[in-house]
């Protein structure tokens, strides 16, 4: 996170994962809608309601939290105590990995196999103990897009530990989303927020689907650290949740050209491999020859672009790239980032 909001900011920011900002004159908000204080004790009776709608699950089976972040700390403190052991998907977002270690957890790390970063049920078993409380990954994968489909996930759910599953980047494979796991059981945990498909990041409108009692620790559990939220931000979520499939639309719009851009530059590059995901916002590309970390200095430096290295995921060799913004800087961004190449 440090090298995220010191170092990932440029001229032509590939390194971003989500799609562009929405803007507040983009949703039907009205002055009079807003209020700085309103009653929000352990949910915000509205805002719970609409996220039920939103996720198909009753009310009381959700948690509010200040994003996807915050969810994903709130699910797994719930459940691990030191010395537990979690058994976390690899390549994956390092706050997981880092919330695990604050814990004190004991982590095992089950690797995405093959060239399409898919999960093999073996491999999980092969590190399944009888010390596993809680196993993590990710639908769609960060950093790949990978999709996890509805038979494998209920299979992953049958091993025997409770499952938490981030779906932060689900709704960008639009139609071809299978459902939430968070309604295949309460052996699974769900996090999920408004911030990465929707571009309403500032909202810090999160939220996590747990069995009932898990839900009640979970929000006892956020009283450490906000219980009382920013009620002005509750009542924009509730709007901006009933805009969701306009605003969605809106995405694909974007995304789609994106895509399309981002394909055409791959094409033209020989010294890079990567996993084609035909959803999502963001690719991780492997450099064949040359040292990442060199080539993302000197796109920095000189081209004013940046892309995520891949050390923060554990693959020294590969890079993030986001392709959620404007289509002209994303092609600009590209061109820059072959000419870094090209150099190396």
């Amino acid at each position: 996170m440090p090298w995220a909001k010191r170092r990932s900011h440029a001229k032509y920011n590939l390194a971003t994962s989500g799609v562009a900002h929405w803007k507040l004159r983009d949703l039907p908000v009205k002055i009079e809608d807003l209020e700085i204080s309103g009653p929000s004790f352990y949910g915000f009776e509205p805002l719970q309601n609409a996220l039920a709608k939103h996720t198909g699950v009753a009310a009381n089976r959700i948690v509010a939290a200040t994003g996807t972040s915050m969810a994903n700390y709130l699910a797994m403190a719930s459940v691990l105590k030191p010395g537990d052991e979690v058994l976390i998907e690899h390549p994956t977002y390092e706050l997981i990995v880092d919330v695990a270690l604050q814990i004190g957890a004991e982590i095992r790390r089950f690797k995405r196999s093959g060239s399409s970063f898919s999960v093999d049920i073996k491999s999980i078993k092969d590190q399944l103990s009888p010390k596993t409380n809680l196993i993590v990954l990710s639908n769609l994968h960060n950093p790949t897009s990978a999709l996890i489909d509805e038979a494998t996930m209920k299979e992953i759910g049958s091993l025997g530990a409770r499952v938490m599953v981030d779906e932060v980047y689900l709704d960008a494979a639009f139609e071809q989303a299978p459902k939430s796991a968070g309604l295949s059981g309460d052996q699974f945990i769900v996090t999920s927020s408004l911030t990465k498909v929707y571009g309403l990041s500032g909202l810090r409108c999160g939220w996590i689907i747990a069995d009932s009692e898990l839900v009640e620790r979970m929000w006892y559990l956020n009283d450490k650290f906000g219980n009382i939220p920013a009620h002005m931000a509750e009542l924009a979520s509730v709007i901006a949740l009933g805009e969701l499939p306009r605003i969605a639309k809106s995405v694909r719009a974007r995304l789609e050209p994106n895509r399309a851009a981002l394909w055409k530059f791959l094409d033209s590059r020989e010294d890079l491999e990567v996993f084609r995901p035909p959803f999502g916002t963001i690719v991780f590309p492997r450099l064949k020859r040359g040292s990442v970390d060199r080539m993302c200095d000197l796109l920095r430096t000189k081209y004013e672009t940046t892309v995520v290295p891949g050390k923060f995921f554990d693959m020294p060799d590969h890079f993030r790239i986001g392709i959620g913004g404007d289509l002209e800087p994303l092609e600009e961004g590209l061109r820059r980032l072959g000419l870094a190449l090209d150099e190396l």
